[in-house]
Formats: C-alpha cells, sequence, structure tokens
C-alpha cells in the first residue's frame, strides 16, 4: 500500500501532511476535552509534536478554560486530530454559539 502512495503524487501519507504544516498555525484535538492551536516547529516519527506561540482550550466542569502557552512538547500518543487552524475557528465559534443559549 505504501508503494502505491509513493508513486502516486496526489496522494500523501501522514507524516508527510504533518512535515508540510510545519511554521503554520494547526488545531490540535486531544483524547481529553483538551484542544490546542499553536504553530508547529517540529515533529518525530511517534508525531510528538513542538509548537509555539499555544493556546490550549480545555472543557471544565466549571466551563472553559483557556490557557496561553510560550512553546510545549505535546506527546503524540494523546492526539485524536490535527487539522488546519481555519477548522479551529469554526468549531469553537459554533460550540460558543450553540451553548451561548
Amino acid at each position: 500500500m505504501a508503494a502505491n502512495a509513493t508513486t502516486n503524487p496526489s496522494q500523501l501519507l501522514p507524516l508527510e501532511l504533518v512535515d508540510k504544516c510545519i511554521g503554520s498555525r494547526i488545531h490540535i484535538v486531544m483524547k481529553s476535552d483538551k484542544e490546542i492551536v499553536g504553530t508547529l516547529l517540529g515533529f518525530d516519527d511517534f508525531v510528538n509534536m513542538v509548537l509555539e506561540d499555544v493556546t490550549e482550550f480545555e472543557i471544565t466542569p466549571e466551563g472553559r478554560r483557556i490557557t496561553k502557552l510560550d512553546q510545549i512538547l505535546l506527546n503524540g500518543n494523546n492526539i485524536t486530530m490535527v487539522s488546519q487552524v481555519y477548522y479551529f475557528f469554526l468549531h469553537w465559534f459554533l460550540v460558543y454559539v450553540e451553548f451561548s443559549y
């Protein structure tokens, strides 16, 4: 399967896709009730990530908690999804509107 992906330039392997995001803002959904937005500086084969200019969003019983961090090392075992940052804004806006009524 991997051989076919490398012969067809329109297909990307997962790590190739993450590599294209280096230097860009990304949105990460974690296994816990956390979502993280930051600029991807680098990653390894286990998708452990180094991010800068980070905002962490956490759902707590008291509501949403927002934490700003300069730089983090994120364990790849806890990542559920990675996407470009424009999805993040749409997702949190819809959640905000839905819960504000």
